[in-house]
């Protein structure tokens, strides 16, 4: 199949003598539906096969690296997505990096790329290979990112093609390799570990060229509020107001039997236009994380008003009012808890980690974001893939109750098969979920009754993602599935991809975008 990534950028305006990326009205610009978090799309003519090996409906296709966890992001005739540095394109840039690509739409031409080296005092942290997992959130000019470093970055959408834009202007010591020499550490109880990123013992910076990424701002949530990323700093930002809302991906250390930042928060607000750190949660969680953090936020209306909804690592659901207002200078607010909902309540409550590697009995773990829809939040969670029970549901919450609701606010609860990371996705009366007891489920909204399932190969890490009257889902043994989004089953294709999925599908203005670990199609009706 050939490859096209070299034909000119096209999908952009000139304006006031300056390129600014176009808002597409069918664009995908996040993770799901604005707020909800629901992965399903309104567009249509999306093809139900296709067929890399003989080009079959590809309209293009582009090598990544070897690991990509991220789901693609379009906006603004741009794609935006994560991987690692196993297929180099810059050649300043050597050696295990985390790497986050913005590509043209319409071809897959690379524009850009954001490179970031590894964080080298616990391996846990930042997985070898591992490269950068997070999911991008597009606004305007604006890219929103957690790298894998655990930094909350802004970056201008057009790269460095109109220069170095502030006030961040340090991409030569960000995405240089620091020494091992002379490091500043910072203090953390009886723990150090590295604050920033320091030039290399010769002095030589890397310098940024045209296909470098523009950080116009950077928080550092390690150094700035005590974090412990563990795995991978994996986040999915959400944008309502001026206001960033998003996860810690904070949890154990190497050990996986000891938090190492007991304090730190899982949920953190930011000032998007300036990065300052304005909230945080003083729920307490992060001594009971069982593993890791990795459930982004979402938000709905209920009766009228306003809720951030957050999973946290300890197996709790939690509903937040929206911040209002931005403290003084230098205050950081608590977050207001409108609800908590225990997950798995008959779960260990004390010394929750005594229990890894305990496939019987542990706490539950939440990693797919709560789903808002209809005054409901759609949960699926339960004991940890790689350290917990087997044990996993999908749960439908009232998201109008207050208080403790683990007892009031159970609407129903559908068991999985086994292990499960992904995402609900809700449409009309149907919830789709696919688990790691290869199994793919549809339930019925209202009453948690299956309508049907359906034995699929491989594990799952990826979500479903409905559009067009299908479903269509990735597996980890490179299995591609696309099923009619109906009450009655029906497998339109079953396709063998080759290469493992852990990123949800995603489609914008006529195209299906299907990722792997090692390639990313543009899936289009007669594409070629």
């Amino acid at each position: 199949m050939k490859r096209n990534l070299f034909c000119p950028f096209l999908c952009a305006s000139l304006i006031a003598g300056a390129w600014i990326p176009r808002a597409c009205a069918a664009d995908q610009p996040q993770w799901g539906e604005a707020w909800s978090r629901n992965m399903v799309s309104k567009e249509r003519g999306l093809p139900e096969s296709f067929d890399p090996r003989t080009g079959r409906n590809i309209k293009w296709a582009v090598k990544l690296g070897t690991q990509s966890h991220s789901t693609p992001i379009i906006a603004g005739g741009r794609i935006y997505i994560g991987t690692n540095n196993d297929e180099p394109r810059d050649p300043k840039h050597q050696g295990d990096r985390g790497v986050f690509m913005c590509l043209e739409e319409k071809t897959g031409r690379l524009l850009w790329q954001l490179v970031v080296p590894k964080r080298d005092e616990d391996a846990f942290m930042d997985w070898p290979k591992m490269g950068m997992s997070s999911t991008a959130t597009v606004e305007g000019e604006r890219v929103y990112l957690v790298d894998n470093r655990g930094a909350v970055l802004c970056l201008d959408a057009k790269g460095m093609a109109d220069g170095n834009n502030g006030p961040f202007l340090d991409e030569a010591a960000y995405m240089t390799p620091p020494s091992t020499n002379g490091t500043s550490r910072q203090q953390i109880g009886a723990e150090t570990r590295p604050e920033t990123l320091h030039p290399p013992a010769d002095g030589k910076l890397l310098q940024p060229g045209p296909l470098d990424a523009d950080i116009l701002w950077k928080f550092d949530m390690v150094a700035e509020t005590g974090v412990w990323p563990h795995d991978a700093a994996h986040s999915s930002i959400l944008i309502h107001g001026d206001k960033l809302y998003l996860n810690t991906a904070s949890g154990v250390d190497n050990t996986h039997k000891r938090v190492r930042a007991p304090d730190a928060p899982s949920l953190v607000v930011l000032d998007k236009k300036t990065g300052r750190l304005l909230a945080r949660d003083d729920e307490h969680i992060a001594p009971n994380v069982f593993h890791n953090s990795w459930a982004g936020p979402s938000l709905g209306r209920v009766n009228g008003r306003e809720l951030v909804f957050f999973c946290g690592g300890n197996g709790v659901v939690y509903a937040f009012e929206p911040l209002r207002a931005n403290p003084p200078p230098g205050e950081v607010f608590k977050l207001k808890r409108v609800f908590q909902f225990d997950f798995d309540p008959a779960a260990p409550k004390t010394d929750v980690h005594k229990f890894s590697t305990n496939r019987r009995e542990s706490p539950s773990n939440l990693y797919g974001m709560p789903v808002f829809h209809r005054n409901r939040l759609y949960v699926a969670g339960g004991g940890d893939i790689w350290w917990g029970k087997n044990e996993a549901w999908l749960k439908c919450i009232d998201a109008a109750r207050t208080g403790d609701i683990t007892t009031n606010g159970l609407v129903w609860s559908y068991p999985l098969q086994k292990h499960v990371l992904g995402t609900p996705a809700v449409q009309d009366d149907l919830v789709f979920i696919a688990d790691c007891g290869r199994t793919f489920h549809c339930v019925d909204a209202k009453t948690g009754r299956p309508n049907w399932t359906h034995e699929i190969k491989g594990e799952v890490w990826a979500s479903p993602y409905i559009a067009d009257g299908k479903v269509y889902l990735g597996t980890r043994s490179g299995n591609f599935y696309i099923f009619a989004a109906s009450k009655e089953k029906k497998v339109l294709a079953e396709l063998e991809l080759g290469n493992p999925i852990s990123a949800t599908t995603t489609a914008a203005n006529g195209v299906l975008y299907v990722a792997t670990m090692t390639d990313l199609f543009a899936v289009k009706s007669d594409g070629q």
